[in-house]
Order: C-alpha cells, then sequence, then structure tokens
C-alpha cells in the first residue's frame, strides 16, 4: 500500500501519548509517521514534520501503589492520539516493597490519569485501543455490569474522548453506548493475508484446495468478509454448552460440531477475535484434522495465551495445526515469539496510517476495507509462484 497524500490542513499538530508498555508501539509509529511525511509536499503546515511526535508522559507510582501522570510537554491545540494495551501483563510497579503486575484495571487507570493530566487542553482526544478493555462484558444477560459501556461512556463524556479507534472488537454494537462519539472497530484482514503469503509460497487459494472456518457463530462476521474477498467456501462450528453451571464466568463448552462442505484435503484457516487459554481452538483444529484437513492455518487479532503456551506446543507437535498468526496490538512475550509456530503479524505501520489519516480529518473507508489490497496481494502472489 503506497503512503497517503493529504492536501487538507491537519485538525492540529500531532501528538501521541504512549501509556507504559506501548512504547516500542509508538516509538514504530513515530518512525512509520516520520517517513510518510518527510515524503509529503505539506512542509507549510506548522510543526507538520518534526523529529518526533512523541509527547513526554511519565507514569508515577508512589510506594502505596497510588499513581499518577505528568505530561512534560505543552498539548495545548494538539490533536492527541494515546495509545493503551490493557492486556500487557509485562509492565510492572512497586507496592509496598512488593512487584506487582499491571492488570487492565490499572491500565485502565493509568488512561485516565493520562486524559486528568491533559487537562481539556488538546483540541481533540483519541484513544487507540487495539483490544477494548472489558470488551466481552458488553452486554447483559443477568444481573451483571456493563463494564465496556461504562468505560466507553466515562471516556468520552467525562473526560472529553472524541474518538475511540479499536480492532476486531468482540460486538461492535457496543459502541451503541456513545453514539455521538466517533468509533471505529478495524478489521487487519489485509495484514494476515500478507503475512500467510510471506511464511508459505506454495498456497493454493481457492475453492477446491483452501476454506475458511469459523470456531463459533459469534465470529461468522469476519470469516464470511474474508472468505468472500477471498473466494473460499465457508464453514462453522457451534459451540454446545453446559447452561447448568459456570466455570471460569462462562458455562463450559461439552463439545463442537462442524456444519459446512467436505473438508479433506483442503488448507483451513480459522479465525476468531482471540485466543484466551486456547482450549476451543485446539479442539477445533483436532476436529477439523479429523474430518481430513490438510494443514491448518490459526488467525486470531489477539493472542493472550492466558494459560500459558504448553498446550499449543503440544498441539504442534501432533501435527494438530501448522502456523498460529496474532497481531502485535497486545503484548507478546518474549517466549511466544521464540516459538516455531507461531507468526507475528506487525500492525504498526497500518496503525500509522490510521493516525495520519485522522488527523487530516480525512475518511478512513478506504482503509477500513482492505479488498483491494487483499486483490492486489493474491496477483502479486500468483504472479511470483509464476501462475
Amino acid at each position: 500500500m503506497a503512503d497517503p497524500q493529504f492536501l487538507t490542513e491537519p485538525v492540529g499538530k500531532l501528538g501521541i501519548i504512549a501509556l507504559k508498555g506501548c512504547e516500542a508501539m509508538a516509538e514504530r509509529i513515530n518512525y512509520y509517521l516520520n517517513k510518510s511525511r518527510s515524503e509529503r509536499p505539506n512542509d507549510h503546515f506548522e510543526g507538520y514534520t518534526k523529529d518526533s511526535y512523541l509527547i513526554d508522559a511519565q507514569f508515577i507510582r508512589f510506594g502505596s501503589g497510588e499513581g499518577k501522570c505528568v505530561i512534560k510537554n505543552s498539548v495545548r491545540g494538539y490533536d492527541i492520539f494515546i495509545l493503551i494495551d490493557p492486556f500487557n501483563y509485562g509492565v510492572t510497579y512497586t507496592m509496598y516493597g512488593e512487584d506487582q503486575r499491571y492488570s487492565p484495571d490499572d491500565h485502565y487507570a493509568d488512561l485516565k490519569r493520562a486524559l486528568s493530566a491533559v487537562g481539556g487542553k488538546a483540541k481533540r482526544i483519541t484513544v487507540l485501543m487495539p483490544m477494548l478493555y472489558e470488551g466481552r462484558q458488553h452486554k447483559r444477560t443477568s444481573r451483571e455490569s456493563l463494564d465496556c459501556a461504562d468505560m466507553l461512556r466515562e471516556l468520552c463524556y467525562g473526560y472529553g474522548v472524541d474518538n475511540v479507534i479499536t480492532f476486531d472488537a468482540h460486538d461492535p454494537r457496543v459502541q451503541n453506548a456513545t453514539p455521538e462519539k466517533g468509533f471505529e472497530s478495524v478489521q487487519p484482514a489485509y495484514q494476515f493475508v500478507k503475512a500467510l503469503c510471506a511464511t508459505y509460497d506454495d498456497l493454493q487459494i481457492d475453492n477446491e484446495h483452501m476454506m475458511i472456518v469459523s470456531p463459533d457463530e459469534g465470529g461468522m462476521g469476519r470469516c464470511i468478509y474474508l472468505a468472500t474477498v477471498l473466494g473460499l467456501e465457508l464453514g462453522a462450528f457451534y459451540k454446545m454448552r453446559d447452561y447448568s453451571r459456570v466455570v471460569d464466568g462462562s458455562n463450559p463448552i461439552l463439545k463442537h460440531e462442524f456444519l459446512g462442505d467436505s473438508i479433506g484435503g483442503k488448507d483451513v484457516i480459522v479465525i476468531d477475535d482471540m485466543i484466551s487459554s486456547g482450549s476451543s481452538m485446539i479442539e477445533v483444529a483436532e476436529k477439523l484434522k479429523s474430518i481430513g484437513a490438510k494443514r491448518i492455518f490459526i488467525y486470531s487479532s489477539f493472542g493472550l495465551f492466558c494459560n500459558g503456551y504448553k498446550k499449543f506446543d503440544k498441539a504442534y507437535e501432533e501435527g494438530l495445526f501448522d502456523k498460529v498468526f496474532t497481531t502485535n496490538l497486545v503484548y507478546n512475550a518474549p517466549e511466544l515469539l521464540e516459538k516455531p509456530w507461531y507468526v507475528n503479524v506487525n500492525m504498526s505501520k497500518y496503525c500509522a496510517y490510521i493516525i495520519d489519516t485522522l488527523n487530516h480529518d480525512e475518511s478512513l473507508s478506504s482503509l477500513l476495507d482492505p479488498k483491494d489490497r487483499i486483490y492486489a496481494k493474491l496477483k502479486e502472489y500468483n504472479e511470483k509462484k509464476g501462475k
């Protein structure tokens, strides 16, 4: 994809605040912004090109565990983008002399501290939160909290946030909590296709040789899109649950049943929004192998691996799947990056495009629908194979 070219004046001077754990991502985004803007003939906009768009924000913890945010740069009149990864458990702080891992609640508290430190001086504020804080608590089925909707309302109506950019929201209808504010749920479909093509040079992406599978009925939307764009058949599993009991907050899955055409001898792409424990995904891969799947490629926007990697190590050794692709939008532990079955999908350049486009107050439509880029990548891939 070519770097975007803009003729419109930016909303305001661009500033990026990286919360703890997002510093490396912010540096990569800053690199791509510098690169594209230095090649763009818009230097007549004041402060448009500079060495760094990063705002110096410090997140300080007292010995009691309490914290505060101190912003060292002026943000008056800036178009501020705040990067947060609520699921980065690699960040720690000291409380009463003992190290504590950051929880999603700790990250969210730091976000509110940053917004408070901005103090209403920014011209506009956008929160880039790739995986939504409490995204699975978006609807009520009994007397339970609506944490995700509460979070959006608090940010937008309490702290002055104008836009929230997220990726592959568990249920994008949660945006109805703040209908007057901007909300975009972005799909990393192109980046996954690009990574798959870069990893394998012998793919046959057609109905005879490949199929898309959703591991449950809730993920059909993202699977339908990619299956349609790639021209592939779609299959799905439905989960039979035990509704008589609750384990770890949900009804346990009794078994997966497959719905779809014959899968014998085909490569299969299994797509889901997240890998939490991984048990469901491995069971799906086992079922697919039992009905004749050839290679199994697992796509997931967010690889949390809450219970570690042993299940995936064992399943990989048993030949149940070939590769797992997840993005760098959430924390990837160094141990994960070294796994032979893992491929990390870099989203930094895409995030830079989104920030640049919004700073110019341009439409995101071309970025949100990547079908043309996917078609171009497939054409390039097939030509490289000599077809």
